[in-house]
C-alpha cells in the first residue's frame, strides 16, 4: 500500500464528520532535516516533530504523529481555514509555515502541496 493511502486511511478518524480528504502528506517540524540527518538517530528523533497535514474541502488540519511511527496521527494540533496556502515548495526539503509552525516537506510530497494550493484558485 502506498504511503499516501496509509496516511489517508489513518487521518479520517481525526477529520470532522462529512469532511472529504483532498490531499495528505507528512512533514517535519523542529530542527531542519539536514541537521537531523547529521546527528545520531536517537538525538534526531528527540528533536524532530513529525506531522501529518490533511487538506479537506473545509480546512487544513495539522496532526501530531508518533515519533517512531510517523504515519500514525495521535492528535489534531491545528485546524486552519481552507484558504491557507501551504507552498510554494522547492528543493529537497521545502520549508513552509502552516499556522504557527515551521515545517519541512520532502520533495516526494511537493505534488500534494501544489495540488492543495492549486485547488484554491479553481
Amino acid at each position: 500500500m502506498a504511503l499516501g493511502d496509509v496516511l489517508a486511511a489513518r487521518v479520517v478518524p481525526f477529520l470532522e464528520p462529512g469532511e472529504v480528504l483532498q490531499e495528505v502528506f507528512p512533514a517535519q517540524g523542529g530542527i531542519t532535516p539536514w541537521l537531523g540527518s547529521g546527528m545520531g538517530v536517537l538525538i534526531a528523533l528527540a528533536l524532530v516533530r513529525f506531522r501529518i497535514v490533511a487538506v479537506t474541502g473545509d480546512a487544513v488540519v495539522v496532526m501530531e504523529a508518533g515519533g517512531l511511527t510517523y504515519t500514525t496521527p495521535t492528535k489534531v494540533l491545528a485546524r486552519l481555514p481552507r484558504d491557507t496556502r501551504i507552498g510554494p515548495v522547492r528543493g529537497i526539503w521545502a520549508k513552509t509555515r502552516i499556522g504557527e509552525e515551521k515545517l519541512y516537506v520532502h520533495w516526494r510530497f511537493h505534488k500534494q502541496v501544489r495540488a492543495a494550493d492549486a485547488a484554491l484558485v479553481s
